[in-house]
């Protein structure tokens, strides 16, 4: 089960660009994510923009909430597993 103490693990680059072209069109799209206790959350929301801080990648949403990047579960018709991980 994640929680925000977790060590991030970097996604996928090629994730990363769905990411910014979904954030650069600022439409909405599904977003599917693990929230801080692992529960799977779904939002209809835009991607405001995209943020790192100490080390972390963030999202934020049209919602006002921020998610860590390696807590997404896919974007629209994008899912993160279907990407080979980090290397």
């Amino acid at each position: 089960m994640p929680h925000s103490s977790d060590p991030y693990t970097p996604i996928n680059c090629e994730f990363h660009d769905v990411l910014e072209a979904t954030a650069t069109r600022r439409t909405a799209a599904i977003i599917r994510f693990l929230d801080d206790d692992g529960t799977p959350q779904e939002r209809e929301t835009r991607i405001v923009t995209l943020s790192a801080r100490d080390g972390v990648e963030y999202a934020e949403l049209g919602t006002g909430e921020r998610i860590r990047l390696d807590r997404l579960i896919a974007v629209g018709d994008s899912v993160l597993a279907d990407f080979a991980p980090s290397a």
